[in-house]
C-alpha cells in the first residue's frame, strides 16, 4: 500500500494516536494504581493522587507481605498456575495431535471433533457443574480449581488447526525412518509450534492466575482461597487486619485505599514478569490457524 499521498499519511496518523489512546487506557489505571499504593495515607485519603506518588512511601507493601493470608493465597494461586497450566496444556497437545488427523488416520475423529466441539457452545449450567463437583468429592481442594477445566477445548482448536498446517511430508518422511506417533509429537510437531504453544500457555497461565469465582464457590472456607479470590474479598469489603493491626505507627502510615492498590499490584505483578519473555511468540500465535493454504 501506498502511504506517501496525504490520505495515506493522514490514515498513518490516525493509526497511531488511535492505538496509542487504546495503550493508555490500559497502562493508565495501573500507572495509577501503583502511585496509590507508593503514597501516603493522607495523600490517598484527600484523593489527590493521580499518576505519581505523593509522600512516596513503602509502608503498604511491608504491611501487606507480613500478613499471612495474603501470602498464602499466593502460594496457593502459585500452586494452581504450575500444576494447572502443566495438566491443561499436556491434554490439550495431546488432544491437539490427535484431532489433527484426518479420518482415515484416526477413525472417528470427526465425531470425537464435534463431541469436543458442541461443549463449547452447550453446558450443563451452574448447578449440575457444582453438584458433579460435590459428588466427585472435590469441595475445598487443589483439584476442584484445576481438574473441572481441565480440557480447554477453545485452545484445542487453535492447536489442531495449527498442527493441521504443519508440512504433511515431515510426518510422512518421519514414518518411514521408523518414528511413532509419540516421538513425531515430541520431536517434530512441539519445536515446530512453539508459536503456538507460547501463546495458549500464555492464555491459560492468565485464566489460572485471573480466576476469582470458582475459589468463593468451590473453597468452604477462607484460608483456601486462591489469591484473586482473596483480593475480591478485600477489594469489596474493608480490610480487618488493618482495623486489628496494634501497631499505632503502621495504622497512620497506610489506610485501606493504599493496601488494597499495593496486594492489587502485587497480584498482577508476575503476570506482567511473564508476558515479556513470550510476547515475541504471542503476536505469531493470534492467527493460529487463520491462514491455510
Amino acid at each position: 500500500m501506498n502511504y506517501t499521498s496525504f490520505g495515506g499519511r493522514l490514515f498513518t496518523a490516525f493509526n497511531y494516536v488511535l492505538l496509542i489512546s487504546l495503550g493508555l487506557l490500559c497502562i493508565l489505571p495501573l500507572v495509577h494504581v501503583g502511585a496509590l499504593s507508593f503514597s501516603s495515607s493522607t495523600a490517598a485519603g484527600a484523593g489527590i493522587v493521580k499518576l505519581w506518588p505523593i509522600e512516596f512511601t513503602w509502608k503498604s507493601y511491608e504491611f501487606v507481605l507480613r500478613k499471612k493470608e495474603f501470602l498464602h493465597s499466593m502460594e496457593i494461586s502459585l500452586q494452581r498456575v504450575l500444576l494447572g497450566v502443566a495438566v491443561n496444556m499436556l491434554l490439550t497437545v495431546m488432544l491437539g495431535y490427535a484431532l489433527s488427523k484426518e479420518s482415515r488416520i484416526f477413525t472417528g475423529r470427526t465425531w470425537y471433533a464435534w463431541f469436543f466441539v458442541l461443549t463449547i457452545f452447550v453446558n450443563g449450567g451452574f448447578i449440575p457443574w457444582y453438584l458433579v463437583i460435590k459428588e466427585a468429592g472435590l469441595l475445598n481442594s487443589l483439584g476442584a480449581l484445576i481438574l473441572p477445566g481441565a480440557v480447554p477445548v477453545f485452545n484445542v482448536v487453535l492447536l489442531l488447526n495449527f498442527f493441521r498446517s504443519l508440512p504433511k511430508e515431515l510426518e510422512e518422511s518421519a514414518f518411514m525412518d521408523g518414528a511413532g506417533h509419540w516421538k513425531i509429537l515430541w520431536r517434530i510437531f512441539l519445536p515446530l509450534s512453539l508459536p503456538a504453544i507460547a501463546t495458549i500457555g500464555l492464555f491459560t497461565i492468565v485464566g489460572h492466575w485471573n480466576a476469582w469465582f470458582d475459589g468463593l464457590i468451590l473453597m468452604n472456607s477462607p484460608d483456601k482461597y486462591p489469591l484473586q479470590s482473596y483480593l475480591q474479598t478485600v477489594v469489596i469489603n474493608h480490610d480487618l487486619a488493618l482495623i486489628n493491626s496494634t501497631d499505632i505507627t503502621m495504622l497512620a502510615e497506610v489506610s485501606d485505599r493504599t493496601l488494597k492498590a499495593a496486594q492489587t499490584l502485587l497480584g498482577a505483578l508476575p503476570i506482567l514478569m511473564v508476558y515479556p519473555f513470550l510476547q515475541k511468540y504471542f503476536v505469531k500465535g493470534m492467527v493460529l490457524g487463520s491462514v491455510k493454504e
